[in-house]
C-alpha cells in the first residue's frame, strides 16, 4: 500500500448543485423584479394621490366661487354673459383646469343650474410625427 499512490480528485458539481444554483439565480431574478413593481407601484400611488388632492383643491375654489355668485357677489375671474350665464375656471395642474359654467334664472342669487362642471386638459397639443404613416398613396 504504501508503494500505491493515492489519488486525489476534486469534488464534482453534481446535477443536484447545478438545479440549486439555477433555483438561486431565478430567485434572485424574482426578487429585483418584484422590487422594481414595488418601486413604480409607489410612485403611482404618490402621483394618483397628488393628482386626486390637486383636483379637490380646484373643486373646493370653484364651489368657494359658486358660493359668492349665489350671494350675489362677482369674484375676480369670473365672465357672467348677457344671459346670465357665469363661467369661470379654477387651474387644476399645470396641463388642466376646472371649467364651470352657471346659468342664473334671472338675476345672481336667484335659482340656479350647473350646466358644465369639467376637468379640461389645458397645454398645447404636440401630435408626434417621428412615425412615418402610410397615407393611402403609393408615390
Amino acid at each position: 500500500m504504501s508503494n500505491e499512490k493515492k489519488r486525489f480528485s476534486p469534488p464534482t458539481v453534481g446535477g443536484s448543485s447545478l438545479l440549486v444554483i439555477f433555483a438561486v439565480l431565478c430567485l434572485t431574478v424574482f426578487a429585483m423584479l418584484s422590487m422594481s413593481t414595488v418601486l413604480a407601484e409607489d410612485r403611482l400611488r404618490g402621483n394618483s394621490a397628488d393628482s386626486v388632492s390637486e383636483y379637490y383643491a380646484a373643486d373646493t375654489e370653484a364651489e368657494r366661487i359658486l358660493s359668492e355668485l349665489r350671494a350675489g357677489n362677482i369674484p375676480d375671474g369670473v365672465e357672467v354673459t348677457e344671459d346670465n350665464v357665469a363661467k369661470y375656471s379654477c387651474p387644476i395642474s399645470e396641463t388642466q383646469s376646472l371649467f364651470v359654467e352657471v346659468a342664473f334664472d334671472g338675476e345672481l342669487g336667484d335659482s340656479y343650474e350647473i350646466t358644465r362642471w369639467q376637468a379640461v386638459y389645458t397645454a398645447d397639443w404636440r401630435p408626434d410625427t417621428t412615425i412615418n404613416v402610410w397615407v393611402g398613396k403609393e408615390s
